[in-house]
């Protein structure tokens, strides 16, 4: 006999006994329990790859592509499943498959496909994380629609039947409180060997099977043992393919547009998983809100919150100058509300129950759509970071497009906008046309162009929200204040600009008098990583944090004093490094990034290592602790770890075990270098602490830039130096500048464990440790 139970809160066909409570909360509790299994693995096992690639933040975002994609996959399968008439079979389908993938267990790095190959990283990629733990995650993604549709089917004639979508809440609540414990909770108190093992995450896998179990017993027994087997769902109309279209879109932006405020955000950052859980947890939650019964938010409020913040964050994207933690937030609130647009609008074109899984599955099919546009397409079509200001814009066509004709009001708010937009990008080539304008300008607005850009363009973001309700005008406002502001920010004019998987460098010409003229500057991402006088006189000279007066060209200069050396550098840039070559040295660059190592040697933008170095220079392409691991040891003099990703530097090449690695390279009197500046994160404590668990020698210095000095002929510049023995460091300690560094209670990064969210608050909070350290 079919579930007959009405609304009335008691059986039909059991007179005056209390509504089944048990099984609804046990639906529950194990779509939260996978829901968070699912979403804490991805920032923990990207972890464990992310050291393979040189911490670049694009692993994050092809991982992330890799689990939507297995996401999808868990999607289809729930949705194949539903063929099967038995509730019965399909669950001991779900439990086989829940066991075989427990054979992965405990989850960790799959070495079949060997060690990365710098040019064509996303391929090993996707194919160590599908071996390392693709079966586990995308059975148990499946769990959540599967488990919504057996329970429309169980709860068939309630009135929490009738609409399942309501546990997808429950499921996205429990992967938004699983990825805010992950920087917060896991990460700083548990290492990855344990976060990953039996008492860790492998322990809930199994813990959740047993609740699978638990739960299949109850419903057999409670549900079935005493009537016929729930009938499958009535059959409703097919959805058309134009609402496929829609749903697939709007599935399809904020998954875009999370990929990209995450690169956007990690690039002058770090590459760390709590950067990188924010956008991801913030989208979970916008599910949350748009499924529940009574959203928290209503669309209308959404509307409007979203029309000022767009409008805003495409203004404010282009510029790097705005203050770090205002723009963060800005971007942060942006996304939320468009992806909670995007979702609210997608929870309001649900189909019926007997759908349920076929609109996951649609909606998962945009899910991986945007993430391969963001991470895969992007970086392949465009020379720059154009996917996510561009996907900012086109957001605005899901937002309500309104009958009729524009009244007076918004058609001068269009027009308005039209000429007020206009106003900075002639206003650039008018300056640049002519040097007195120039001059003037700088006298009168002493802020700069970037400043003076934000404020003409705030009445255009002001004239978008005045025509919010029409979705065509609203997009073409945002794209005229997108393409005025990246015309204003673009900063140099770049000569060159390049994109691969580890970022985008770009070349430009930034004269400077005081260098003879023409100087040739280096970006990666936001970063100035290197620069070169073009005149003959300066050409050979080191620039930057290169300069012979930092801590970097000291120590070249200081072992250089000591005889031939043989010198390593992490880490190309614009090949300065290769300006202390002699002849009787030798050197060789360990770079991960390919591009680097091709425009560094181009004599067309940089000729340190083609005729200042004095011999041959190599090039070892790689992740440094791959590559550095296959050197002699006792080999080198000076090892000078100065790797980059922006400011994002791979947390990996500072770890204990990582400076151990390195201490083992040198020679006895032989120096290891730490190049540790950085605007965001205290990671200068963190490596003074492992080498005091090391029980090594060590010296800091921060050397702060003269302003009397041409803009590009030094940097400040942070480091730390130590040597296998205290006759290794004697020289350098004979030389004021340089500092014996105070113990510290700071904990050591292992590779095993990292806190990045503790340097990101020392950091901000300037500690007194910190300010005694840099006196």
């Amino acid at each position: 006999m079919t579930d007959t139970t009405g609304d009335s809160g008691v059986d039909a066909d059991a007179p005056g006994r209390p509504t089944d409570r048990l099984t609804p909360l046990l639906f529950a509790v194990a779509i939260f329990t996978s829901a968070a299994l699912v979403f804490v693995v991805q920032p923990m096992v990207t972890k464990l790859v992310l050291p393979m690639l040189g911490g670049s933040p694009a692993v994050w975002n092809t991982a992330m592509v890799f689990f939507q994609t297995a996401l999808l996959a868990g999607y289809g399968y729930a949705h194949l499943l539903q063929r099967v008439a038995s509730i019965r079979t399909q669950v001991a389908i779900h439990l086989a498959l829940l066991l075989a993938a427990a054979l992965f267990l405990p989850l960790g790095v799959n070495g079949w496909p060997g060690d990365p190959d710098p040019s064509a990283p996303i391929l090993w990629l996707l194919a160590t994380l599908a071996l390392s733990v693709g079966a586990p995650f995308a059975v148990l993604s499946a769990t959540a629609p599967l488990l919504q549709a057996w329970y429309a089917r169980v709860r068939a004639g309630h009135a929490d039947g009738r609409n399942p979508y309501v546990l997808y809440a429950a499921s996205n609540l429990g992967s938004f409180l699983a990825l805010l414990s992950y920087p917060v909770l896991i990460e700083p108190l548990a290492t990855l060997s344990g976060q990953r093992g039996w008492f860790g995450w492998s322990g809930g896998y199994v813990v959740f099977v047993l609740m699978v179990v638990a739960l299949a017993f109850v419903v057999w027994r409670r549900r079935l043992d005493r009537t016929t087997e729930p009938a499958p769902l009535a059959a409703s109309a097919p959805i058309p393919w134009r609402r496929k279209g829609v749903l697939v879109f709007l599935a399809a932006a904020p998954s875009s547009l999370m990929l990209g405020v995450t690169a956007h955000l990690s690039t002058d950052v770090a590459s760390a998983p709590f950067l990188w859980v924010l956008p991801l947890a913030l989208y979970l939650l916008t599910f949350v809100i748009a499924f529940q019964s009574r959203p928290w938010i209503p669309l209308n409020v959404t509307l409007a919150i979203q029309a000022a913040t767009g409008a805003v964050c495409v203004l404010i994207v282009a510029f790097r100058s705005a203050n770090w933690s205002m723009a963060f937030g800005i971007h942060l609130i942006a996304f939320f509300f468009a992806a909670l647009m995007c979702h609210q609008l997608l929870a309001a074109r649900r189909p019926p129950p007997d759908r349920l899984t076929e609109f996951y599955l649609l909606l998962s099919l945009g899910g991986v759509v945007g993430g391969a546009f963001t991470a895969l397409i992007a970086p392949a079509v465009f020379n720059m970071v154009w996917e996510y200001p561009l996907v900012l814009v086109l957001v605005g066509l899901a937002r309500p497009w309104g009958r009729g004709r524009l009244t007076g009001g918004q058609t001068g708010a269009l027009v308005a906008a039209a000429l007020v937009a206009a106003s900075p990008v002639l206003l650039s080539l008018w300056l640049n046309a002519a040097d007195g304008p120039r001059g003037w300008f700088h006298a009168s607005f002493p802020l700069g162009m970037d400043q003076l850009t934000m404020v003409l363009l705030m009445p255009v973001a002001i004239c978008a929200f005045l025509v919010r309700d029409r979705a065509l005008a609203f997009t073409a406002v945002l794209l005229m204040i997108t393409l005025s502001a990246q015309w204003i920010a673009r900063g140099y004019d770049w000569s060159l600009s390049e994109r691969s998987f580890f970022g985008v460098m770009r070349v430009a010409n930034a004269p400077d008098p005081r260098l003879g003229g023409d100087v040739h500057v280096l970006m990666h991402g936001t970063t100035l990583h290197g620069a070169q006088a073009r005149d003959h006189r300066f050409d050979c000279v080191p620039t930057l944090y290169y300069a012979a007066v930092t801590p970097i060209g000291q120590a070249a200069t200081m072992v250089g004093r000591r005889g031939p050396a043989k010198i390593g550098v992490v880490g190309q840039g614009s090949g300065a490094m290769a300006a202390y070559k002699r002849t009787e040295d030798t050197m060789t660059f360990f770079e991960i990034d390919p591009m680097v190592n091709e425009l560094s040697r181009d004599p067309r933008w940089f000729s340190y290592i083609s005729d200042c170095a004095s011999g041959p220079i190599e090039t070892v392409l790689g992740d440094a602790r791959l590559t550095l691991a296959r050197e002699a040891p006792g080999s080198y003099d000076l090892l000078i770890i100065d790797a980059f990703s922006s400011d994002a530097v791979p947390t990996h090449l500072l770890t204990e075990e990582a400076i151990a690695g390195y201490l083992e390279l040198l020679k006895p009197e032989g120096v290891v270098l730490l190049h540790l500046s950085n605007r965001n994160l205290d990671i200068t404590l963190p490596a003074i602490a492992a080498a005091q668990a090391l029980g090594r020698p060590s010296l800091h210095q921060l050397y702060y830039e003269r302003d009397d000095t041409p803009m590009m002929a030094e940097a400040s510049t942070e480091v730390l130096i130590l040597s296998p023995t205290a006759a290794g460091l004697a020289d350098f300690g004979m030389d004021d500048r340089w500092n014996t560094p105070a113990r510290t209670a700071v904990r050591p990064w292992t590779d095993d464990y990292v806190n990045l969210f503790g340097a990101l608050q020392r950091s901000m909070s300037d500690t007194e440790e910190l300010r005694a350290l840099r006196r």
